[in-house]
């Protein structure tokens, strides 16, 4: 366990005041209850805060924030647990899991989403209205947490990114008070939550966009992979000309020896299409046929589906796993960039595979209509985004893994313009966030940083030094 600051350091008095004050609940690390409160979804991830409070509502937040800054804590927030980049050792932890207040409006086309909301919950009750959040592949994940990095799921390039959805946020600031930030309130914070990751408050809710889509055409089909880079070839020349309905990715996968896989797969390797058509159905199928046309597949998904059942096609975990990921924007995928892609992700003669998966999607479309200074997002105008997945059992094999993936990036790096927030780890988040944006993007970042938490108490996020000159 780490050297860490403890409750001990604050006087009794105060911490009951606290525990009197809150609605939700309050964890020193003597507390039943504390060891599950400071669990992450990636296991990998083993975190000691000095304290942690559940709010149950944003005047909680309002009180824990205080208290932090009265005790001189650093602030670290988490909703789902999912995509935690720096473990809240020695922090005051802020859980906003019980903030789920969800309120859709059919005429407008809007929801009201707390902090501690998934996505999942969020596309159920829309979809009673015909009407979908954009949402990424997992259901699974928080919505808000999400969102801060960006969000690109399967409706991307027909309506852009989540941030791209966004009308307004609520924020607890780094004093302690809670605002609005919109278009036409505190529009620097809108502007730099929209991409620029949790560290500049903590968000309780947001209010976004919903869009008209109850039915889609969409799934995944399996190629061998001795087909590989042919597979890879004729996906570059199919999404040349693909209309911004179509949201499409492919993915070289090494299949774990796991139950839930099929027992043919357990253990072998594949090149997998997944893809989702937004429009007429019979237009999408269309579309697939390239593929029907050119070889059959050993297995395809490929229906017309409920938006409701999205997930579906990525099929992503949703138990907690320890793992790695990784990711960048792609300029191109030329020869070069597959051959390196395949030499790094399958395995190596004799040797089990240290990645599960490499994922490229297709971007564009939505995504780079957006103006570059709509938003904190950088690099929208390239046509591709890589992910990269490990299991990571043991921290020496997390130790391996991360050696792995930063040379196959090493190697991919004439391709790479920039790296994707919502696809970093920990270690990759501390060096490479400022990656993320475009020069003038991250120097502005750093001036919101010094207007709304000048002191960086929020230090658990995507590090963006506050610019104290400014």
């Amino acid at each position: 366990m780490p050297s860490t600051r403890t409750m001990i350091d604050v006087a009794t008095e105060r911490l009951e005041a606290l525990r009197q004050t809150v609605q939700g609940e309050v964890f020193a690390p003597e507390d039943a209850g504390y060891e599950e409160a400071r669990l992450a979804w990636n296991r990998v991830v083993d975190q000691y805060p000095a304290l942690i409070v559940r709010a149950a509502n944003a005047a909680d937040v309002v009180e824990a924030v205080r208290f932090a800054r009265a005790e001189d804590l650093p602030i670290a927030v988490q909703a789902t647990g999912h995509g935690v980049v720096n473990p809240a050792d020695g922090a005051l932890l802020v859980l906003t899991s019980r903030l789920n207040e969800l309120a859709i409006d059919p005429e407008t086309q809007t929801a009201w989403i707390g902090a501690g909301l998934k996505w999942g919950e969020v596309l159920t009750r829309a979809q009673e209205h015909g009407l979908a959040p954009l949402l990424g592949s997992s259901p699974d994940v928080g919505a808000v947490g999400y969102t801060l990095g960006g969000g690109m799921g399967w409706l991307a390039r027909k309506y852009g990114m989540a941030i791209d959805s966004v009308l307004r946020f609520e924020v607890v600031t780094a004093d302690g008070r809670l605002i609005e930030a919109s278009e036409t309130k505190n529009s620097d914070l809108f502007w730099a939550l929209r991409g620029g990751g949790g560290g500049f408050g903590v968000v309780t809710g947001m209010e976004i966009r919903l869009y008209p889509v109850s039915t889609v055409y969409g799934g995944d089909m399996l190629y061998p992979i001795e087909v590989a880079k042919e597979v890879y070839q004729r996906y570059r020349d199919w999404i040349a000309s693909a209309p911004d309905e179509l949201t499409t990715s492919i993915v070289t996968m090494n299949f774990p020896s796991l139950p839930q896989i099929p027992e043919f797969l357990r253990g072998k390797s594949g090149v997998i299409l997944r893809g989702c058509y937004v429009g007429p159905l019979e237009q999408g199928e269309a579309l697939v046929k390239y593929w029907l046309d050119w070889m059959p597949p050993i297995m395809s998904s490929f229906r017309a589906m409920p938006f409701l059942e999205v997930a579906s096609i990525s099929k992503d975990p949703e138990e907690p796993v320890p793992g790695v990921s990784s990711g960048s924007w792609l300029s191109d995928l030329d020869d070069e960039t597959i051959d390196t892609i395949l030499r790094y992700t399958l395995p190596q003669e004799g040797l089990p595979p240290l990645l599960v998966a490499t994922e490229v999607r297709h971007t564009g479309g939505a995504i780079a209509r957006v103006h570059a200074d709509a938003n904190a997002l950088g690099h929208r105008d390239a046509p591709l985004a890589l992910s990269v997945v490990a299991l990571t059992p043991t921290p020496e094999r997390k130790e391996q893994v991360e050696a792995y993936i930063a040379e196959f990036k090493q190697a991919l790096a004439p391709h790479i313009p920039g790296v994707f927030l919502n696809f970093l780890g920990k270690d990759e988040a501390d060096e490479h966030t400022v990656d993320a944006f475009s020069t003038e993007a991250y120097h502005r970042l750093q001036r919101v940083k010094a207007a709304y938490d000048p002191e960086n108490f929020f230090r658990f996020a995507y590090p963006v030094p506050p610019d104290r000159e400014a």
